[in-house]
Protein backbone atom coordinates (compact mmCIF):
# COMPACT_ATOMS: atom_id res chain seq x y z
CA UNK A 1 0.00 0.00 0.00
CA UNK A 2 2.83 2.54 1.17
CA UNK A 3 4.49 2.14 -2.45
CA UNK A 4 1.46 2.70 -4.04
CA UNK A 5 0.60 5.80 -2.25
CA UNK A 6 4.00 7.00 -3.26
CA UNK A 7 3.73 6.38 -6.81
CA UNK A 8 0.74 8.26 -6.87
CA UNK A 9 1.76 11.36 -4.85
CA UNK A 10 4.90 11.05 -7.43
CA UNK A 11 3.45 11.30 -10.15
CA UNK A 12 0.28 12.99 -8.76
CA UNK A 13 0.26 15.85 -11.46
CA UNK A 14 0.92 13.76 -14.28
CA UNK A 15 -2.45 11.37 -13.30
CA UNK A 16 -4.63 14.04 -12.56
CA UNK A 17 -4.46 15.60 -16.06
CA UNK A 18 -4.50 12.14 -17.48
CA UNK A 19 -7.59 11.37 -15.52
CA UNK A 20 -9.48 14.65 -16.06
CA UNK A 21 -8.53 13.93 -19.74
CA UNK A 22 -9.77 10.54 -20.00
CA UNK A 23 -13.00 11.30 -18.13
CA UNK A 24 -13.84 13.97 -20.73
CA UNK A 25 -13.30 11.78 -23.33
CA UNK A 26 -15.85 9.53 -22.45
CA UNK A 27 -19.35 9.18 -24.17
CA UNK A 28 -21.51 11.51 -21.68
CA UNK A 29 -24.23 8.94 -21.24
CA UNK A 30 -21.63 7.13 -18.08
CA UNK A 31 -24.74 4.59 -16.93
CA UNK A 32 -25.93 3.41 -20.51
CA UNK A 33 -22.37 3.21 -21.87
CA UNK A 34 -20.72 1.65 -17.92
CA UNK A 35 -20.46 -1.98 -18.77
CA UNK A 36 -18.60 -0.63 -22.15
CA UNK A 37 -16.63 1.98 -20.39
CA UNK A 38 -15.30 -0.80 -17.64
CA UNK A 39 -14.43 -3.33 -19.85
CA UNK A 40 -12.17 -1.22 -22.06
CA UNK A 41 -10.59 0.66 -18.68
CA UNK A 42 -9.73 -2.26 -16.13
CA UNK A 43 -9.05 0.27 -13.50
CA UNK A 44 -12.49 1.78 -13.41
CA UNK A 45 -14.07 -0.80 -10.46
CA UNK A 46 -17.77 1.14 -10.22
CA UNK A 47 -19.46 3.71 -11.94
CA UNK A 48 -22.85 5.14 -10.23
CA UNK A 49 -24.79 8.09 -9.96
CA UNK A 50 -25.57 10.60 -7.04
CA UNK A 51 -28.12 13.65 -7.45
CA UNK A 52 -27.85 17.02 -6.61
CA UNK A 53 -28.90 16.52 -2.91
CA UNK A 54 -26.52 13.63 -2.44
CA UNK A 55 -29.50 10.47 -3.49
CA UNK A 56 -28.20 8.14 -5.42
CA UNK A 57 -30.17 7.59 -8.19
CA UNK A 58 -28.63 4.74 -10.47
CA UNK A 59 -27.21 1.41 -9.91
CA UNK A 60 -23.87 0.97 -8.88
CA UNK A 61 -22.32 -0.76 -11.93
CA UNK A 62 -19.44 -2.82 -12.10
CA UNK A 63 -18.09 -5.45 -14.25
CA UNK A 64 -19.98 -8.32 -12.23
CA UNK A 65 -23.11 -6.80 -11.41
CA UNK A 66 -25.58 -3.90 -11.86
CA UNK A 67 -26.95 -3.57 -7.81
CA UNK A 68 -29.78 -1.73 -7.54
CA UNK A 69 -30.17 -2.14 -3.68
CA UNK A 70 -28.41 1.26 -2.95
CA UNK A 71 -30.70 3.27 -5.11
CA UNK A 72 -32.01 6.27 -2.82
CA UNK A 73 -29.50 5.67 -0.07
CA UNK A 74 -28.08 9.07 1.41
CA UNK A 75 -24.46 9.75 -0.25
CA UNK A 76 -23.51 12.92 1.49
CA UNK A 77 -21.18 11.62 3.70
CA UNK A 78 -19.01 10.91 0.36
CA UNK A 79 -19.21 14.55 -0.42
CA UNK A 80 -18.51 17.15 2.58
CA UNK A 81 -14.63 17.91 1.33
CA UNK A 82 -16.13 17.70 -2.10
CA UNK A 83 -14.61 20.38 -4.13
CA UNK A 84 -14.95 20.87 -7.79
CA UNK A 85 -12.42 22.08 -10.04
CA UNK A 86 -13.14 24.27 -12.98
CA UNK A 87 -14.19 21.50 -15.20
CA UNK A 88 -16.58 20.11 -12.82
CA UNK A 89 -14.01 17.27 -11.93
CA UNK A 90 -13.04 16.22 -8.24
CA UNK A 91 -10.11 12.84 -7.92
CA UNK A 92 -10.13 12.05 -4.25
CA UNK A 93 -6.96 11.22 -2.48
CA UNK A 94 -6.27 7.69 -2.26
CA UNK A 95 -8.03 4.86 0.23
CA UNK A 96 -8.87 1.01 0.75
CA UNK A 97 -11.88 0.49 -0.98
CA UNK A 98 -14.51 -1.21 1.09
CA UNK A 99 -15.59 -3.95 -1.40
CA UNK A 100 -12.40 -4.91 -2.98
CA UNK A 101 -10.10 -4.26 -0.47
CA UNK A 102 -7.70 -2.59 -3.22
CA UNK A 103 -5.88 0.78 -3.08
CA UNK A 104 -8.86 3.00 -5.00
CA UNK A 105 -9.55 6.84 -5.50
CA UNK A 106 -12.67 8.61 -6.62
CA UNK A 107 -13.24 10.27 -9.51
CA UNK A 108 -16.42 12.68 -9.65
CA UNK A 109 -17.53 14.47 -12.92
CA UNK A 110 -20.28 16.64 -11.82
CA UNK A 111 -22.84 17.29 -15.50
CA UNK A 112 -26.51 18.07 -15.52
CA UNK A 113 -27.36 18.22 -12.20
CA UNK A 114 -25.85 14.92 -11.88
CA UNK A 115 -22.51 13.20 -9.64
CA UNK A 116 -21.53 10.59 -11.27
CA UNK A 117 -18.71 8.88 -9.24
CA UNK A 118 -16.13 6.82 -10.63
CA UNK A 119 -13.98 4.46 -8.25
CA UNK A 120 -10.52 3.58 -9.90
CA UNK A 121 -8.29 0.82 -8.93
CA UNK A 122 -5.13 2.32 -8.37
CA UNK A 123 -3.21 -0.25 -8.57
CA UNK A 124 -3.95 -0.95 -12.40
CA UNK A 125 -4.46 2.43 -13.34
CA UNK A 126 -0.81 2.86 -12.17
CA UNK A 127 0.38 -0.50 -14.16
CA UNK A 128 -1.42 0.61 -17.42
CA UNK A 129 0.19 3.57 -17.21
CA UNK A 130 3.52 1.72 -17.04
CA UNK A 131 4.21 3.31 -12.97
CA UNK A 132 5.07 0.36 -11.72
CA UNK A 133 5.23 -3.63 -12.10
CA UNK A 134 2.57 -5.65 -10.77
CA UNK A 135 1.64 -8.78 -12.12
CA UNK A 136 -1.45 -10.53 -10.26
CA UNK A 137 -0.83 -14.06 -11.03
CA UNK A 138 2.83 -14.22 -10.24
CA UNK A 139 2.23 -13.00 -6.84
CA UNK A 140 -0.53 -15.11 -6.03
CA UNK A 141 2.22 -18.02 -7.72
CA UNK A 142 4.72 -16.72 -5.31
CA UNK A 143 2.42 -16.15 -2.38
CA UNK A 144 1.53 -20.02 -2.34
CA UNK A 145 5.06 -20.94 -2.35
CA UNK A 146 6.27 -19.24 0.06
CA UNK A 147 3.39 -20.16 2.37
CA UNK A 148 3.93 -23.51 1.86
CA UNK A 149 7.57 -22.83 2.30
CA UNK A 150 7.36 -20.77 4.93
CA UNK A 151 4.78 -23.71 6.21
CA UNK A 152 7.37 -26.81 5.95
CA UNK A 153 10.32 -24.31 7.25
CA UNK A 154 7.38 -23.70 10.66
CA UNK A 155 6.64 -27.92 10.72
CA UNK A 156 10.60 -28.84 10.66
CA UNK A 157 11.48 -25.81 13.32
CA UNK A 158 8.60 -27.53 15.83
CA UNK A 159 10.30 -31.17 15.11
CA UNK A 160 13.42 -29.76 16.38
CA UNK A 161 12.31 -27.87 19.34
CA UNK A 162 10.52 -30.90 20.20
CA UNK A 163 13.25 -33.00 19.65
CA UNK A 164 15.76 -30.75 21.80
CA UNK A 165 12.67 -31.42 24.66
CA UNK A 166 12.59 -35.04 24.03
CA UNK A 167 16.39 -35.63 24.55
CA UNK A 168 15.92 -33.23 27.66
CA UNK A 169 12.97 -35.20 29.23
CA UNK A 170 15.13 -38.18 28.75
CA UNK A 171 18.12 -36.79 30.29
CA UNK A 172 16.47 -35.92 33.69
CA UNK A 173 14.42 -39.13 33.91
CA UNK A 174 18.03 -41.28 33.51
CA UNK A 175 20.47 -39.24 35.27
CA UNK A 176 22.89 -42.31 35.03
CA UNK A 177 23.70 -41.57 30.95
CA UNK A 178 27.37 -42.03 30.09
CA UNK A 179 27.60 -38.68 28.71
CA UNK A 180 25.01 -35.99 30.68
CA UNK A 181 26.63 -32.93 29.14
CA UNK A 182 26.85 -34.22 25.84
CA UNK A 183 23.22 -34.78 25.81
CA UNK A 184 22.85 -31.31 27.60
CA UNK A 185 24.10 -29.31 24.58
CA UNK A 186 22.88 -31.51 21.89
CA UNK A 187 18.72 -30.56 23.93
CA UNK A 188 19.97 -26.61 23.80
CA UNK A 189 21.40 -26.91 20.39
CA UNK A 190 18.43 -28.08 18.54
CA UNK A 191 15.94 -25.76 20.51
CA UNK A 192 17.98 -23.08 19.40
CA UNK A 193 18.12 -24.32 15.83
CA UNK A 194 14.51 -25.13 16.30
CA UNK A 195 13.69 -21.27 17.26
CA UNK A 196 16.11 -19.72 14.49
CA UNK A 197 14.35 -21.66 11.86
CA UNK A 198 11.02 -20.55 13.57
CA UNK A 199 11.72 -17.11 13.12
CA UNK A 200 12.99 -16.97 9.11
CA UNK A 201 9.47 -18.92 8.70
CA UNK A 202 7.44 -16.42 10.52
CA UNK A 203 9.77 -13.51 8.73
CA UNK A 204 8.65 -14.96 5.34
CA UNK A 205 5.36 -16.05 6.25
CA UNK A 206 5.13 -11.93 7.36
CA UNK A 207 6.40 -10.26 4.69
CA UNK A 208 5.95 -12.44 1.92
CA UNK A 209 2.61 -14.08 2.83
CA UNK A 210 0.45 -11.91 4.64
CA UNK A 211 2.31 -8.34 3.62
CA UNK A 212 3.45 -8.20 0.16
CA UNK A 213 4.53 -4.93 -0.98
CA UNK A 214 5.98 -4.20 -5.06
CA UNK A 215 9.31 -4.51 -4.08
CA UNK A 216 11.17 -5.94 -1.09
CA UNK A 217 12.96 -3.26 0.67
CA UNK A 218 16.77 -4.22 1.26
CA UNK A 219 16.56 -3.28 5.10
CA UNK A 220 13.84 -5.77 5.28
CA UNK A 221 15.67 -8.41 3.41
CA UNK A 222 18.77 -8.24 5.56
CA UNK A 223 17.02 -8.26 8.79
CA UNK A 224 15.27 -11.21 7.88
CA UNK A 225 18.65 -12.51 7.41
CA UNK A 226 20.73 -10.86 10.01
CA UNK A 227 18.46 -12.45 13.05
CA UNK A 228 18.90 -15.72 11.29
CA UNK A 229 22.12 -15.42 11.43
CA UNK A 230 22.26 -14.38 15.33
CA UNK A 231 20.57 -17.59 15.55
CA UNK A 232 23.00 -19.90 13.34
CA UNK A 233 25.59 -17.90 15.43
CA UNK A 234 24.59 -18.65 18.88
CA UNK A 235 23.95 -22.33 18.19
CA UNK A 236 27.60 -22.63 16.89
CA UNK A 237 28.74 -21.04 20.08
CA UNK A 238 27.04 -23.04 21.89
CA UNK A 239 28.49 -26.18 20.20
CA UNK A 240 32.12 -24.46 20.13
CA UNK A 241 31.76 -24.50 24.23
CA UNK A 242 30.35 -28.18 24.56
CA UNK A 243 33.44 -29.16 22.21
CA UNK A 244 35.81 -27.07 24.51
CA UNK A 245 34.31 -28.45 27.61
CA UNK A 246 34.59 -32.28 26.14
CA UNK A 247 38.13 -31.87 25.21
CA UNK A 248 38.83 -30.38 28.59
CA UNK A 249 37.44 -33.41 30.50
CA UNK A 250 38.80 -35.82 27.89
CA UNK A 251 41.75 -35.04 25.75
CA UNK A 252 43.58 -32.09 26.07
CA UNK A 253 46.02 -32.60 23.15
CA UNK A 254 42.89 -31.85 21.04
CA UNK A 255 42.72 -28.37 22.66
CA UNK A 256 44.22 -26.63 19.47
CA UNK A 257 41.13 -28.13 17.08
CA UNK A 258 38.90 -26.80 19.69
CA UNK A 259 40.71 -23.49 19.52
CA UNK A 260 40.51 -23.54 15.72
CA UNK A 261 36.53 -23.77 16.11
CA UNK A 262 36.62 -20.73 18.76
CA UNK A 263 38.82 -18.72 16.05
CA UNK A 264 35.84 -19.64 13.59
CA UNK A 265 33.29 -18.72 15.82
CA UNK A 266 34.64 -15.16 16.50
CA UNK A 267 35.11 -14.48 12.83
CA UNK A 268 31.45 -15.00 11.99
CA UNK A 269 30.30 -12.79 14.74
CA UNK A 270 33.16 -10.29 13.89
CA UNK A 271 31.46 -10.35 10.10
CA UNK A 272 27.83 -9.95 11.26
CA UNK A 273 28.84 -6.76 13.29
CA UNK A 274 30.40 -5.35 10.33
CA UNK A 275 27.47 -6.77 8.22
CA UNK A 276 24.95 -4.83 10.37
CA UNK A 277 27.21 -1.42 10.14
CA UNK A 278 27.48 -1.58 6.33
CA UNK A 279 23.97 -2.16 6.14
CA UNK A 280 23.25 1.00 8.44
CA UNK A 281 25.81 3.06 6.99
CA UNK A 282 23.91 2.26 3.26
CA UNK A 283 20.62 2.82 4.65
CA UNK A 284 19.43 6.59 4.37
CA UNK A 285 18.39 7.96 7.40
CA UNK A 286 14.52 9.02 6.00
CA UNK A 287 13.80 5.89 4.83
CA UNK A 288 10.51 5.15 6.34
Amino acid sequence: MKEVINAYRTQKINLDVYLKTFIRGLPKNYIDEALQIIEKHRYIQLIYGVNSEFKQTTPVISKKESDKSLIGSDKSHYFTKLQLDENDIYISNPYIHHKTGKASLSLVHFIDSTYYVFDINLIHLLEDLKLIEYNSFHDKTKRIVYFFGSTLLALVAVALIAYGGFVFLILMFSLSSSDFLHDVFRSIISITLGLAIYDLAKQIFEHEVIYQTFHQSEDKRYKVLGKFLISIIIALSIETLMVVFKIALEDTSKMLSAFYLLIGTTIMLVGLGYFYKTIQEATPKDDY
